[in-house]
């Protein structure tokens, strides 16, 4: 069985460089002493970056392994998948 996301794998593992990139610039901004304000702006920056990947791959789990395991009509397995997603979404809402 494929994970929804396999089918842009390459193209999250791209924006997952980015991130770290951005994650990298922080760490010079910290060392170089940078504004205290500039610095929580990049924090933010990086922290939507990284809710946005993971609203994209939540969104590929929906579309892909909910959807399958409802469709496959086995009540177990939508029932797991089911629980699996309203435990990520209850992740992210105590993040937040």
């Amino acid at each position: 069985m494929t994970h929804g996301y396999v089918q842009d794998k390459e193209a999250l593992v791209k924006r997952l460089h980015r991130i770290e990139g951005q994650v990298r610039g922080l760490e010079r901004m910290i060392e170089e002493e940078r504004y205290c304000i500039d610095v929580l702006t990049q924090v933010g920056a990086v922290t939507t970056a990284l809710e946005s990947l993971a609203y994209e791959i939540l969104d590929d789990h929906v579309s892909h392994c909910v959807s399958g395991a409802l469709a496959a009509g086995d009540p177990g397995v939508a029932e797991e998948k089911s629980r699996e997603l309203l435990e990520a979404v209850q992740r992210f809402a105590r993040t937040r």
